[in-house]
């Protein structure tokens, strides 16, 4: 059995970027669905208040911390080197690489989290000016402990690195299922113990229990790390993916100054205007651990590989067929997670302390950030198609675009619209982002199927105007009908109005004979009758 399992891990789990995301996607929306349990222990026992804007302002330094320096960061450099080094059969040479990153970012880590346990109590005077002394001064306790994670989180990323780049997705991705356990475990068996400080323990207890998922699988994976001879700093290598990381470092600060402007802001406004944004933004997260991320992070590390031998027309032909699915899937999500978002809020924090006024707020904000979720979907592919390129400039000059559109915007609105501002801001800084990587991305390769794209785009708009529609219908129609003051009729309203929906756009993209319907088709057909015999292996690499 023991042999068994480690075959199963060990093998390659991505035969194609389908079945990559796939992988991805599924144990991505069991963490997503474990996070919105999270959230709604946390709701239930707290409400939008104080308690958890203090943890959610707490968060956000050692997040800033762990997502400027490694989050996009250091995948975007580490795996398009890495994979490069494997691909020419440099593997010695590879796995220096690899353990030298490993004890730069830990130790840069390290460092930093010591500097902010220090100064936390000046930088969250920074970050929350409107918190008055006592509400301050809890946050400062909490961020304090919350420092350690990102030392944990940060080893963590590194190994995980190592198992893109073999495409071994399995046990990489059930990682985040585990830190949101922890989670968990702080407020439901620590809290009740020592305080509202025991949901700071239970982030470090979560990004711990990550950080040994990836170290089980590097071992079953064989991994070679070990000690530098050298300074890593001396390692060309080491010294090139650093180098290609600090543009995307900037790129993910830009991301986190957006964050820091919505806490700053948010903690001028009424208390729990923070709380509702950060759940509102849980919520429409889903459709990226679904769709966005998964097809992105397995698509990258082909991608890279297609860059490194030359192959162009596959590397563009790929990257397109992705954001179509990407899109595909995306759209359709983001129409059906607004017209029943009133019935997503309820069922999900609609318990407890969270009261009417706080489900009505988050769905209202919930609303705003739909507007935008195609475009963060699509965000995470476009980016990695630069850095699969190693061009990591443009992406964060288009990011960095963005947030000065969301500052703007934030700036001029927030008098009059509050914490609407802050969504619109958010929303459209997203799509502004979106559309920039996509026109310079077309303009930097020759996309032979840009015609098929657009098409692509005007069918799913259709399917999904059709889909708006009858989801619409379905839902007040099931509203007449159920009794709506208990939570079994909001979820069947939310379950018989979203399939209702899914199935009508599936039946419109049938209509027009898609080839992202002939994929779920296929795909199906396989699961029941058997695997058809695949044409060649690039196909089957595509699809």
């Amino acid at each position: 059995m023991i042999k068994q399992l480690q075959h199963f891990f060990t093998r390659s789990s991505q035969k194609s970027i389908a079945a990559g995301a796939l992988i991805v996607a599924f144990f991505g929306i069991l963490s997503r669905i474990l996070g919105l349990v999270r959230d709604r222990i946390l709701a239930s026992h707290y409400g939008a208040g104080d308690a958890l804007d203090m943890y959610y302002a707490a968060f956000r330094l050692p997040d800033f911390i762990f997502e400027l320096l490694v989050v996009g960061a250091l995948g975007a450099a580490f795996i398009p080197v890495f994979s490069k080094l494997i691909t020419k059969e440099n593997a010695n040479r590879a796995w220096r690489a690899a353990s030298g990153v490993f004890f730069v970012i830990v130790g840069a880590l390290v460092i930093l989290s010591i500097v902010g346990i220090i100064f936390a109590p000046v930088l969250m005077h920074i970050i929350v000016p409107g918190f008055p002394a006592d509400k301050m001064q809890q946050t400062v306790d909490l961020a304090r402990i919350m420092f350690l994670s990102p030392i944990f989180l940060s080893a963590s990323a590194v190994l995980g690195g190592v198992l893109v780049s073999f495409r071994r997705f399995v046990l990489y991705s059930t990682a985040p299922l585990f830190y949101n356990l922890g989670i968990i475990i702080g407020a439901t068996i620590i809290v009740p113990q020592i305080g509202l400080i025991g949901l700071a323990y239970g982030v470090v207890l979560g990004a711990f229990m990550h950080f040994l998922i990836h170290v089980i699988a590097v071992n079953i994976a064989k991994a070679q790390f070990s000690l530098p001879k050298t300074w890593p700093h001396k390692n060309k290598d080491v010294r090139n993916v650093l180098k290609l990381m600090i543009p995307r470092m900037f790129s993910s600060a830009s991301n986190q100054i957006s964050l820091l402007l919505i806490t700053f802001f948010a903690s001028l406004l009424a208390a729990g205007s923070l709380t509702v944004f950060s759940f509102a933004n849980n919520v429409q997260s889903v459709v990226l651990g679904l769709v966005g991320v998964p097809f992105a992070v397995a698509a990258f590390p082909v991608l890279a590989n297609k860059f490194a031998i030359n192959d162009m027309e596959s590397f563009v032909g790929i990257l397109s067929q992705t954001l179509r699915r990407i899109l595909y899937y995306s759209v359709p999500l983001s129409m059906i997670f607004f017209v029943l978002r009133e019935q997503i809020i309820r069922v999900v924090y609609g318990a407890g302390h969270f009261d009417i006024n706080d489900t009505v707020l988050t769905y209202q904000i919930l609303g705003i950030l739909c507007a935008s979720l195609f475009a963060q979907s699509i965000v995470p592919l476009l980016a990695r198609g630069f850095y699969a390129m190693q061009n990591t400039k443009t992406p964060l000059y288009t990011a960095f675009g963005a947030q000065i559109v969301n500052a703007f915007l934030i700036i001029i609105l927030i008098r009059r619209l509050g914490i609407y501002a802050i969504a619109i801001a958010f929303s459209v800084a997203a799509v502004f982002n979106a559309i920039l990587l996509f026109a310079l991305l077309h303009k930097r390769v020759e996309d032979g199927e840009y015609k098929n794209t657009l098409r692509t785009i005007l069918q799913i708009a259709t399917a999904t105007f059709v889909s708006f529609i009858i989801t619409f219908f379905i839902r007040d129609m099931l509203g007449d009908i159920l009794p709506l003051k208990f939570v079994w009729g909001v979820l069947a309203q939310l379950i018989g109005a979203g399939v209702s929906g899914a199935l009508v756009y599936l039946f419109v993209t049938a209509i027009f004979n898609m080839k992202e319907y002939e994929t779920i088709k296929q795909k199906i057909i396989i699961r029941i009758f058997g695997r058809p015999q695949v044409a060649n292996e690039e196909q089957n690499i595509v699809r």
